[in-house]
């Protein structure tokens, strides 16, 4: 098993920890890990962008090639739309329809919306909402993680042990929120129809 992984979003959304959560949990798994220098966390509200590369056998290079992402994991819809080109024909999109507009400009969220649903194979999902809905507020990216971990090829057992280790120094309440939200991002995305 290999899974190419693009995680984007901007500075603040916690990129970080998804990609802490899914390396943790592909390393419980006995499976080898690369990440790529993370971009634009210099900057709250700047681009992020980070590519996370996972798989049986030794990995050579951290970066992914264009044209060869199985999944990219937006906590920003408009981000998502930024790294189409990384994705495969095969590939996902998984992604928080929630923007963060942080510039005067953003661009029209139903098109930008449109455009997703475009994409043969996606998940957009309103990640806010459901982080809100489980008293997690601040674990929309956890939701969004929920939500592509049907196409990670990890098991979800793992994946909230790894919640667990990443979390723990936070105290109990923020480790349940965050598994609240994961399950409810999960349960999203084994619904969505598009």
């Amino acid at each position: 098993m290999k899974k190419d992984i693009i995680l984007a979003g901007v500075g603040g959304q916690g990129i970080l920890s998804i990609a802490a959560t899914i390396g943790t949990a592909a390393l419980d798994a006995g499976m080898h890990l690369k990440q790529a220098e993370v971009h634009g966390m210099s900057q709250r509200g700047g681009e992020v962008q980070s590519h996370l590369r996972i798989s049986e056998d030794e990995i050579a290079s951290d970066l992914i090639p264009e044209g060869k992402a199985d999944i990219i994991i937006a906590v920003e819809p408009m981000e998502s739309l930024r790294y189409l080109s990384m994705l495969t024909h095969e590939g996902w999109l998984i992604t928080n329809t929630t923007p963060f507009s942080n510039i005067p400009d953003y661009p029209d969220l139903d098109r930008i919306v449109e455009k997703i649903k475009s994409i043969q194979n996606h998940v957009a999902v309103d990640a806010d909402a459901m982080a809100k809905a489980v008293k997690a507020p601040k674990s929309a990216n956890i939701a969004v993680l929920g939500a592509s971990a049907p196409h990670l090829g990890l098991e979800i057992g793992k994946l909230e042990n790894a919640i667990r280790k990443i979390f723990a120094t936070k105290g109990e309440v923020v480790v349940q929120q965050n598994i609240d939200a994961f399950r409810a991002g999960l349960k999203a995305s084994r619904e969505y129809k598009s």
